[in-house]
């Protein structure tokens, strides 16, 4: 049976762009549940929270990656998809958890402004104690941390492709 690689971290961290470097890297398909969920929904991630709240995102996800059952592909998750522990085990049943690891300010730098991202989290919640939140959750559930701090996303698909292959010595 082939095993998949599964993407964990903050929005912003390069789930999607490493995944699908990864992917055309280890001749496996690639899946964006992002993408799935949008699918499911028939809106977007931002149109799900504005009109019904995160935690219907969350449920959604939670149904979506339940549901997914696939083989020898590159899974990117959203990253709210740890809050969701049956989700999380269904998924590691199969595959190898990579949590790609970036620091909060690069978060900041990269996804701009959040409020337009679909990001799961509760109205209160700053984008910092989300990040702190969430950060335990990636820890808790990874099988491989990768830090992408300063390195090219080549770099971080290429430290990837090294920590998950049994072959090389890590």
């Amino acid at each position: 049976m082939s095993r998949n690689l599964i993407f964990i971290g903050m929005p912003g961290s390069g789930k999607s762009t490493v995944g699908v470097l990864a992917a055309k890297r280890l001749g496996m398909g690639f899946v964006d549940t992002d993408l799935l969920i949008q699918e499911e929904a028939g809106r977007t991630l931002q149109e799900i929270v504005d009109q019904d709240g995160y935690q219907a995102l969350r449920h959604i996800e939670e149904q979506v990656l339940l549901k997914l059952s696939v083989e020898n592909q590159v899974i990117s998750t959203g990253g709210s998809a740890v809050y969701s522990d049956a989700a999380m085990r269904h998924l590691k049943a199969n595959g190898t958890v990579v949590f790609l690891d970036i620091p909060l300010d690069v978060v900041i730098q990269r996804i701009g402004d959040y409020s337009l991202r679909g990001i799961s989290r509760r109205p209160d919640q700053s984008l910092s104690e989300l990040f702190d939140e969430r950060f335990a959750l990636y820890s808790r559930y990874a099988d491989i941390t990768v830090k992408g701090e300063g390195l090219t996303q080549d770099q971080v698909c290429e430290a990837v492709v090294k920590a998950s292959d049994p072959k090389s010595e890590t």
